[in-house]
């Protein structure tokens, strides 16, 4: 239908129908002051559409002694995701929300529901919270799934997965979507799978049982009783190396050393990491000054986001390696350095721009004083 052709009366009813929701909407709204009524709604439907993407946790199944599987229903704003994406999940902490990342671990779930699999690390306030103190019924918030660390389609007919630890969980997102198939694609694939020890191999009897059933060739290793993982031997544990298109995730250690090992040969490996990777000579840090007054003392190797977060402090954030924009806050004065490359930013009153210099919270550490409009 063309504007032209669109009636007055219609035009009058539709008006008046908007009219009548908003004097409804603010009548619900005095009702129930000081509160809202989004306020209402969250406490009896907080999975909603057009509200902020929350889920309920539904289980939370023990992997190993420091990993869980936290299941949850996603709000129904929940656009779905691919397998090998991340999510970005938000707890709130003894009064703080704070905002981490996992790897979706499911392949398609008839009930819908989607789960993440974490490892409680030391000192992770976030991990150990979700692995030893949440419980089914609990609300967490949640942000869409994204990352780019997905298989290319059509499938590869030979794939090589290097995993370490929970570098396991975006690769076991990928295993189960494509053995849930009515027809599994006919890829070759051997999975490279590393663990300290073998009661800390999250997945180990799923994963054994797809290496039985012939669905991929499982090498295991365990550096208790393997040693290290010698790079040197490589082609020895997977021969055809070479014609394998290659996924890893892990630690940064390893994923440094596999990209050193892949370029040296010139092939192409796509690495996922949960971390930037960051220079070791960290540079003295300095106090972090937010608008509010608030003063955050920090080192030179600690992302302002992680010291600020540590403070108490509510800050935005996303995927934490520098990639997303989410974290960004204008400097108004001060210095910060990159902690992937050492680059200084400095921001000067009165020289540099009067909204301040955009700088990314999650790899920058304050080298010196510096002033953040927050």
């Amino acid at each position: 239908m063309s504007s032209s052709s669109i009636s007055a009366p219609f035009l009058v009813r539709s008006a008046q129908r908007g009219g009548l929701r908003s004097r409804l909407r603010a009548l619900a709204d005095a009702a129930v002051t000081p509160l809202t009524l989004d306020d209402v709604l969250d406490s009896f439907h907080p999975l909603r559409s057009g509200t902020d993407l929350r889920g309920r946790i539904v289980a939370v199944q023990p992997e190993t002694a420091d990993a869980a599987t936290i299941v949850i229903k996603p709000g129904r704003d929940w656009f779905g995701h691919a397998p090998g994406q991340y999510l970005q999940v938000g707890v709130d902490v003894d009064g703080v929300r704070l905002w981490r990342c996992y790897s979706l671990t499911h392949g398609p779930r008839p009930d819908g529901h989607i789960s993440i699999t974490v490892k409680a690390i030391p000192d992770g306030v976030v991990s150990h919270h979700l692995v030893h103190r949440v419980r089914p019924g609990q609300m967490i918030h949640l942000q869409q799934a994204a990352g780019d660390f997905v298989l290319p389609m059509p499938i590869p007919q030979q794939l090589l997965m290097v995993t370490a630890g929970s570098g396991i969980t975006p690769v076991i997102g990928m295993l189960r979507n494509l053995f849930s198939k009515a027809q599994a694609p006919a890829t070759d694939i051997t999975l490279l799978h590393v663990n300290q020890a073998e009661p800390d191999s999250i997945f180990k009897d799923e994963l054994r049982a797809l290496g039985e059933a012939g669905k991929i060739r499982l090498v295991e290793h365990f550096d208790v009783r393997d040693g290290l993982l010698d790079l040197a031997r490589l082609e020895h544990l997977v021969p055809d190396i070479g014609t394998r298109t290659a996924y890893a995730c892990g630690p940064s250690g390893l994923l440094d050393a596999l990209e050193g090992w892949y370029d040296e040969r010139g092939l192409a490996l796509s690495t996922e990491r949960f971390r930037a990777p960051t220079l070791t000579d960290a540079g003295e840090g300095g106090s972090v000054t937010f608008a509010g007054g608030t003063v955050v003392e920090a080192d030179g190797a600690t992302p302002i986001l992680d010291a600020a977060e540590a403070a108490g402090v509510l800050m935005p954030s996303g995927c934490r390696m520098g990639i997303c924009m989410g974290c960004v806050l204008p400097m108004k004065e001060g210095a910060v350095r990159d902690l992937r490359n050492g680059e200084i930013t400095v921001a000067v009153p009165g020289e540099t721009d009067p909204g301040g210099v955009k700088i990314q919270t999650c790899i920058n550490a304050p080298a010196g004083a510096c002033h953040l409009d927050h």
